[in-house]
């Protein structure tokens, strides 16, 4: 098995890790009220999916 020979450094281990981030979330566009909404899913603004009536959303 492979052991390392020295200690890795802080700014070494941190440059290989540069790339390790969250990524932003797709946000896509409701097309009946306009509002953003994760894709694939029920939009929480108007309870439509895919041009149906899926939930009763109450008017605040």
């Amino acid at each position: 098995m492979a052991v390392p020979k020295k200690k890795v450094s802080k700014q070494r281990k941190r440059k290989r890790r540069g790339h390790h981030k969250a990524a932003l979330p797709t946000v896509v566009i409701c097309p009946r009220c306009g509002d953003p909404k994760l894709p694939h899913r029920v939009c929480p603004s108007c309870g439509t999916y895919r041009d149906q009536q899926v939930i009763e959303v109450e008017e605040i």
